[in-house]
């Protein structure tokens, strides 16, 4: 239901590309640009400059998309309420989460969400923290799942649950390094973090900052965009790594890696939804109902 011209509108504006449009609508390109003459033409002004092969929002067409953007949320609002009058979920719910909760935390998860609501059209954005956020604020997902400490003001945080990082190395290692170190010998040890934009990384560099050491001051060999690479990069390196708990079950059990505790250096954190500031109904509230009913599975 609703203005599909809408939806294409936003689309060229969100990509600032027709081509990007006609992709991600999966509709021909003619297409798109027949639904924005038409709106052109419907309000009797251009919605687009258009200079060689790039294009740019005009003050009209900055308007239309903040208008654009409320409409068709309260399009997918009123499609899910008239569907819950007979108990029915249907619709379309654009996720976003970041890596460690997108491969640890959510397969299982949406395995059971999707059996419960069938209905319900679901996709699922990967990418670290401070990525996902923006996504949010552009409108692109409904819904994120995040980590790390930072907050934003314009964003809701609701936690599902609790993690901890840990200190891990494999375990065949030549490094001089026993069951458990103190803050400080991690100046003299090389490690493999992961990005700057992570949550990983932000509660690592928080927990740093109790002990007065500042990131810059470690001997770090590499920072990598997944744990997956984390945990790739350990097997055939000698250095120490910092991940979730949760993400090296199966290495523990097989004894390629071993934890290393840092003395009196908690790293605890939450996976918590984030939502823009009063968007609380709909799809994504489902979603986070189930989350939080089942995360006793996770």
């Amino acid at each position: 239901m609703g203005d599909f011209r809408l939806k294409v509108f936003q689309s060229v504006a969100k990509n600032l590309s027709f081509t990007k449009a006609s992709q991600e609508l999966f509709i021909s390109q003619p297409a798109i640009t027949k639904h924005v003459q038409e709106l052109e033409t419907a309000y009797q002004t251009r919605l687009f400059d258009r200079q060689g092969s790039k294009i740019s929002l005009t003050e009209s067409g900055k308007l239309l998309l903040e208008h654009c953007e409320r409409i068709l949320e309260d399009y997918k609002r009123l499609e899910y309420e008239m569907h819950l009058l007979h108990n029915e979920y249907t619709g379309e719910l654009k996720l976003g989460a970041s890596t460690t909760i997108a491969q640890y935390v959510l397969p299982a998860m949406l395995g059971g969400f999707i059996g419960k609501f069938p209905e319900v059209s679901l996709s699922l954005m990967n990418g670290n923290s401070r990525e996902i956020e923006v996504a949010l604020q552009e409108h692109r997902i409904d819904l994120g799942l995040v980590e790390g400490v930072f907050r934003l003001p314009n964003l809701k945080y609701t936690t599902f649950l609790e993690d901890e990082l840990v200190a891990v190395i494999r375990t065949n290692s030549k490094l001089p390094v026993g069951e458990e170190i103190t803050p400080e010998e991690l100046l003299d040890l090389p490690l493999v973090l992961r990005e700057r934009g992570s949550g990983t990384l932000d509660v690592f560099e928080r927990a740093l900052q109790q002990h007065n050491i500042k990131l810059s001051s470690l001997k770090v060999l590499m920072y990598l965009g997944s744990t997956e690479s984390i945990k790739l990069f350990l097997e055939h390196t000698d250095c120490l790594g910092i991940v979730s708990v949760r993400s090296i079950g199966r290495e523990l059990y097989s004894g390629q890696l071993r934890v290393v505790e840092i003395k009196s250096m908690p790293m605890q954190r939450e996976f918590s939804f984030a939502q823009p500031q009063g968007q609380e109904s709909g799809l994504a509230q489902v979603f986070m109902q189930f989350a939080i009913h089942h995360n006793h599975k996770l």
